[in-house]
């Protein structure tokens, strides 16, 4: 089999699998990059070494451990799943990720990151975000038809992992999108709710949503450390903060597993009405 038509096999396979556009894209990608290291050589003839010595290449360039992941896993899925190979895993372990905890925003600097706002469809879409705890991707792709004020709820079509989900609509969001719809009068033929400032009507992209959480953020005088995806963690940990459940928190913010929500746990802010078990005990 050659390579290309590796490559069209592995579209005939996240078709039938019903896997994501996003995922195909970035294992084609892998795919290539991994050709294109050993000069095109034929992807059947190359085995467990080559991809330990590719993975270790990614390593010593410094890539991130979930970069170095990902190519692992795209390779494992192009030999296992494409060319029926029985690949020894051990030869090619993933890496062990360290999650660093992300620095939260207080309410006050939120209230303050929302004044210094003065437009108002970024402001739509960022109390969007915070409100409803959204990812970026999920932002741009949002439509008019997906704001259900009667429920008052907010439809997220193929989230993550292409998973459809209902999330929160608060009274606030509420009315700044209704403001927002009266000023914009947003009418992009395939319903987006927020478009770029364009006579043709561009859907928003992930990164200028970014370059824009990073100008208020920076007029804000807010930690740099803050990014677009720091409202998104606000969102879980002051709900969890507020009492909610932590299983209600995980659908709401379509996870699929509760590990990886149970992580918010550890970004709580320490009530002052607790005690350590120390100072329970007899002087």
């Amino acid at each position: 089999m050659t390579n290309e038509e590796i490559i069209c096999k592995t579209k005939e396979e996240f078709k039938l699998r019903g896997l994501s556009k996003n995922t195909e894209d970035e294992y084609l990608g892998v795919l290539q990059r991994f050709a294109k290291h050993y000069n095109n050589r034929p992807l059947e003839s190359m085995g467990e070494n080559e991809i330990r010595k590719y993975l270790l290449n990614l390593v010593n360039s410094q890539k991130s451990s979930g970069t170095v992941n990902i190519h692992n896993s795209a390779l494992r899925f192009i030999y296992g799943a494409i060319l029926a190979r029985n690949i020894n895993c051990r030869l090619i372990p993933r890496q062990h990720q360290y999650r660093e905890f992300p620095d939260i925003m207080d309410k006050e600097e939120i209230q303050l990151f929302f004044s210094v706002i003065d437009n108002l469809r970024d402001k739509t879409m960022f109390e969007t975000i915070y409100g409803a705890g959204l990812r970026i991707s999920e932002i741009v792709k949002l439509r008019v038809q997906d704001i259900d004020s009667k429920q008052m709820r907010i439809y997220v079509r193929k989230g993550k992992g292409s998973k459809d989900r209902y999330t929160l609509l608060s009274e606030r969001n509420l009315e700044l999108l209704r403001e927002y719809w009266k000023e914009y009068r947003p009418n992009h033929p395939d319903g987006f709710l927020f478009y770029a400032r364009s006579r043709d009507k561009h859907t928003m992209t992930t990164r200028s949503v970014v370059n824009a959480f990073s100008k208020y953020r920076k007029r804000a005088g807010l930690s740099h450390t803050y990014t677009s995806h720091t409202l998104r963690h606000c969102f879980a940990t002051h709900l969890l903060e507020a009492g909610m459940d932590i299983y209600r928190i995980k659908e709401l913010l379509g996870h699929t597993f509760i590990q990886t929500t149970s992580f918010y746990l550890h970004l709580q802010n320490v009530q002052d009405d607790i005690k350590s078990p120390l100072d329970t005990l007899n002087a």
